[in-house]
């Protein structure tokens, strides 16, 4: 009688401490699923969004990640995914197939800064037919079906790089001029817009001009080669983004007493600027860029009209 009873509170005790074990578990499964509802309601986390956008850039490097931040900065009130890529150097090829790929994802936008005007056309186009709108942006590719250029006039930028140097130069003397990529439009066009000023509106002579054709190598070796052999120069200037930087490491290395004028306004070329390593930067209101671009793929993601092109202007930067 004894063992029935001992056996029957073990059991008692033994049912009481799993329901306990259950109860506490369905305690803190219900507690796991409340945390995971609350997430969700973050739209940037958790929700479906309402529009992805792709940025295509020419490569990756600081100027780009600036951009980006802004770009993120301007999306976020909204529900946007932005995909963002660069290849790894300079090449029209990878940002095809980039193109390609947000083409296939069948994003809602594109915005791309295009290495090659002719290269990308045609994928460009296959995006407008495909219903996706297309914004160029810095770089333009103005025979495509694109929407929309945000940007400047890049031969009128080059032009207003002539008159800062005559300013600089007091119309005389001796420069050295490194571009970028011979078949990029927005090299071609600034350096086209510099000579053409030079040649007819100053007396200032053109030592020597290389091209980088991308690479920040090629770069440091061209800009150190034109130093030496052209010692008595007055100014080197810097008609695109990878020159502006290695200038920049060349004043460091060298310590120049002569003008750097260069292209494309970055917190890198900013503290140089304050440093003495670079004279004068000639910008198109970069940090507007970031927000121009979703604001007007945002438009045309909508369907409403946007112009055709977002003049960003042409400002000086100077110590």
């Amino acid at each position: 009688m004894r063992s029935n009873t001992l056996f029957t509170k073990i059991w008692s005790l033994a049912f009481v401490l799993l329901v306990f074990l259950t109860l506490t578990g369905c305690t803190s499964s219900r507690s796991e699923v409340t945390l995971s509802l609350e997430a969700s309601t973050d739209p940037s986390k958790e929700q479906t969004p309402l529009f992805t956008f792709g940025i295509i850039y020419p490569m990756a490097h600081s100027f780009y990640e600036e951009i980006t931040r802004l770009a993120e900065e301007a999306a976020h009130p909204y529900s946007i995914k932005l995909i963002v890529k660069a290849p790894e150097g300079i090449n029209s090829e990878q940002q095809i197939h980039m193109m390609e790929t947000m083409i296939n994802q069948k994003v809602d936008g594109i915005a791309i800064d295009p290495i090659d005007a002719s290269a990308l056309l045609p994928v460009i186009n296959k995006a407008i037919q495909a219903g996706i709108p297309v914004i160029c942006f810095e770089s333009d590719s103005p025979d495509s079906q694109r929407l929309s250029f945000i940007g400047t006039d890049n031969f009128e930028a080059g032009t207003r790089m002539g008159d800062v140097i005559k300013q600089l130069q007091k119309n005389k003397g001796m420069i050295l001029i490194q571009s970028g990529i011979k078949e990029m439009k927005i090299h071609e066009e600034r350096l086209n817009g510099l000579l053409q000023y030079l040649n007819h509106n100053t007396n200032i002579q053109v030592l020597e001009i290389q091209y980088n054709e991308g690479s920040s190598d090629k770069a440091l070796s061209d800009m150190e080669g034109m130093i030496d052999r052209h010692p008595h120069f007055d100014t080197l200037v810097s008609v695109d983004l990878i020159s502006s930087s290695t200038s920049v490491l060349v004043w460091k290395a060298k310590g120049l007493n002569r003008y750097a004028v260069s292209f494309n306004m970055t917190p890198e070329m900013n503290e140089a600027i304050h440093n003495g390593q670079i004279t004068s930067v000639i910008s198109q209101n970069e940090q507007n860029w970031g927000h121009l671009l979703i604001d007007n793929l945002l438009k045309a993601a909508k369907k409403e009209a946007i112009p055709s092109f977002i003049d960003t202007g042409i400002i000086e930067i100077k110590n």
